[in-house]
């Protein structure tokens, strides 16, 4: 019948020893995606915390928060998608339901016909002001608090060394 098949243990390879990355690049690789997941399950916690309040999904919450946040409370539907990690069709979704909510509004760009805009409706601008310090107020409780103001900002540019963010984003002492 053959050979009893052998259990491999976690961390051991079988095969030949090159095909198997060594214990330090193994370690690296366990601590980023501890990072990874640790950062989703935050956010997904801020996000659920602020749809309590909020009544909304975290979808549209994150559509809400940028929009809030942005010039004259609109962005490009591109942006948004670029910004926020959705699809081209999920942002759609998204801002559909948004619009039929009376929240959002789509508007041509004056310079550029290819551009759609997502924009804030008074009721719109409401609502994600109230998302807006409800997350706000989270990150707040969950982070900054914990991190202290210089973690925190250490942190956030950390971020920006990397590329990830922008490095020209304020921190509290620029802002204002």
């Amino acid at each position: 019948m053959g050979e009893p098949q052998r259990t491999v243990e976690w961390g051991e390879c079988p095969g030949a020893a090159d095909e198997c990355p060594s214990a330090e690049e193994t370690d690296l690789l366990q601590r980023w995606n501890a990072l990874a997941t640790g950062f989703r399950e935050l956010t997904d916690e801020l996000l659920a915390e602020a749809q309590r309040e909020v009544g909304l999904p975290p979808s549209s919450l994150e559509v809400l928060c940028f929009l809030v946040a942005s010039p004259d409370r609109a962005a490009p539907m591109r942006l948004l998608s670029q910004t926020l990690g959705f699809s081209t069709a999920g942002t759609t979704g998204v801002v559909d339901r948004l619009a039929d909510a009376g929240l959002v509004e789509r508007r041509p760009s004056s310079s550029d016909r290819r551009v759609t805009y997502a924009v804030l409706t008074p009721l719109g601008r409401e609502t994600a002001t109230t998302a807006a310090k409800v997350f706000a107020d989270a990150v707040r409780r969950r982070v900054v608090e914990p991190l202290g103001e210089e973690g925190f900002v250490s942190f956030a540019r950390a971020f920006a060394t990397l590329g990830i963010v922008d490095e020209s984003c304020p921190g509290p002492a620029e802002s204002g």
